[in-house]
């Protein structure tokens, strides 16, 4: 018997989207200046990309609300109202309030240090069977922060779910690719999908520690490489024990 792939690669599809949407939703969070037009003119797309044809253009003086930003497209409001993108290049050449070139923020290792938010999606193989992760993650300071993550396993005759939180310590925060260590606990609940024998589904308390990588890529993103042992608490006092691997991409903020 095999398992089957599919349930766990539509999983895996819904949570890179969501992944991939969280640069879009942070950027929405910031806040951005209010631009004065210094060239000529400045044109505005009806989207984020070259390939959105212009349909409005606001002229010298002109002042421009910034509203979001997606990659090196940023969303303005012009004075009477219109809503549209303009490119990087051409919001550098406006002015802020004090009559200075705009200065657009560069996200660099400095912000990966001292990041606040991270949430990831992981692939790997939990005690050879396929597993997928998804966490979110809070840091204290530069060394120390808390996740909580679910994670779904697929082997050939269960299903799990686990559930856990970890402490997670990171004692060189300002390289670019950094080690951690973590410590945490969490509950794993295991789905016989056999008709073989009676099923017996089994729900256990576990502990777990690990080792891991984090690397900043470029961004806001971040690749992430994790081994983890855990130890299942059963109730029948027989305990488990499973080894985990797993890899993905994270985004901070």
């Amino acid at each position: 018997m095999t398992t089957d792939p599919r349930p766990l690669c539509r999983r895996g599809a819904w949570l890179l989207a969501l992944l991939l949407s969280l640069p879009t939703l942070a950027a929405a969070a910031e806040e951005f200046a209010v631009a004065e037009v210094a060239e000529p003119y400045i044109e505005l797309h009806t989207g984020p990309g070259v390939g959105y044809p212009v349909f409005h253009v606001t002229e010298r003086g002109g002042k421009l609300q910034v509203l979001k930003r997606r990659t090196d497209w940023f969303k303005v409001r012009s004075p009477d109202g219109r809503e549209g993108w303009v490119t990087r290049a051409a919001l550098e050449r406006t002015l802020d309030a004090d009559g200075q070139p705009l200065q657009l923020h560069e996200v660099a290792l400095g912000d990966f240090s001292q990041r606040r938010w991270e949430m990831g999606l992981l692939g790997g193989v939990f005690n050879d069977a396929p597993a997928i992760t998804l966490y979110a993650g809070y840091t204290f300071t530069p060394s120390l922060s808390i996740e909580l993550e679910g994670e779904q396993v697929l082997g050939d005759y269960f299903s799990s779910y686990l559930a856990n939180v970890s402490l997670l310590s990171q004692p060189f925060p300002r390289w670019r690719v950094s080690p951690f260590f973590d410590l945490g606990g969490g509950y794993l609940a295991t789905r016989p999908r056999t008709t073989l024998v009676p099923p017996k589904d089994t729900n256990d308390f576990t502990a777990h520690v690990g080792l891991g990588l984090r690397g900043w890529l470029s961004r806001r993103f971040i690749l992430r490489a994790e081994i983890r042992h855990y130890v299942a608490f059963a109730s029948d006092d027989d305990n488990k024990e499973y080894l985990e691997w797993k890899a993905g991409f994270a985004f901070f903020f």
